[in-house]
């Protein structure tokens, strides 16, 4: 198909808009930089100026605005973005301690970007807070569905609160308490019980809980969610609070048991 009938790219009505006259611009009810930044802001972490500029360049042509950085200073030190694309092997500070501070600093979506495969990097890596785990390489529409499944999870409405016998998950605050005592959990943590709490007497499978928790398009091992939810049983002071239903996945026990 010729260029042409695709028209302009993204990239290509920015330069547009802020080369042309005012009297033109004052013809668009939104500019470029408006969408964009209703579509999300995405931060590229990368110190490989080759992917860094492959990312840039169709981050911003998908819509996004976009900035990037080559080290983890200025990963942090960079005014909150909507997401952020963290590589772990930066040169002046580890990923994982990137993603770590970042977690407790901020609220962005944290897509792992890196060629490190195993599957201790990865359950570190979410562990430490991170949403998401792509390993390079990786093709650009795979990272944009993953972006857009993070930003959904990120934006759903929230205001609810979830309550089942002594346990409460509160939707707005993400605080979770047992019998009144608060209890710190992890994002992953936090999305795993909302998951179960929105319809405790519902079995919910493991394939299920992975992809409401992580993904839609999670690919990594299945273990990693043995390990926050053992984790987490920890945290929430009574193991039976959280069901296996060998085969099937987990549910909250039934409130009876729980009086």
């Amino acid at each position: 198909m010729p260029n042409y009938w695709l028209g302009p790219t993204l990239e290509e009505v920015q330069v547009w808009l802020r080369s042309a006259p005012d009297w033109v611009r004052a013809g668009f009810v939104l500019n470029v930089e408006a969408v964009n930044a209703r579509l999300g802001r995405v931060l590229v972490v990368e110190d490989d100026p080759g992917i860094a500029t492959q990312l840039v360049r169709g981050l911003t042509r998908a819509g996004y605005e976009t900035g990037s950085v080559t080290t983890g200073k200025a990963a942090l030190d960079w005014p909150v973005p909507d997401v952020v694309l963290l590589d772990l092997g930066l040169p002046d500070i580890d990923g994982i301690e990137v993603c770590r501070r970042l977690r407790q600093s901020c609220d962005a979506a944290i897509i792992i970007v890196t060629a490190r495969g195993e599957e201790a990097d990865r359950v570190l890596a979410l562990d430490e807070g991170a949403d998401d785990y792509l390993i390079k390489p990786f093709g650009l529409q795979e990272l944009l569905a993953r972006i857009r499944a993070v930003l959904r999870r990120s934006r759903q409405p929230a205001g609810q609160v979830l309550q089942h016998g002594p346990l409460t998950v509160d939707l707005r605050t993400h605080k979770v308490t047992v019998a009144g005592n608060q209890i710190a959990v992890t994002p992953k943590e936090f999305a795993i019980l909302e998951c179960l709490a929105s319809d405790p007497g519902r079995v919910v499978s493991r394939q299920e809980m992975l992809e409401r928790a992580w993904d839609e398009h999670w690919y990594g091992p299945t273990k990693v969610l043995d390990v926050h939810m053992a984790a987490l049983r920890k945290k929430l002071g009574d193991p039976g609070l959280i069901e296996t239903v060998y085969g099937h996945g987990f549910r909250l026990a039934d409130q009876g048991s729980l009086a």
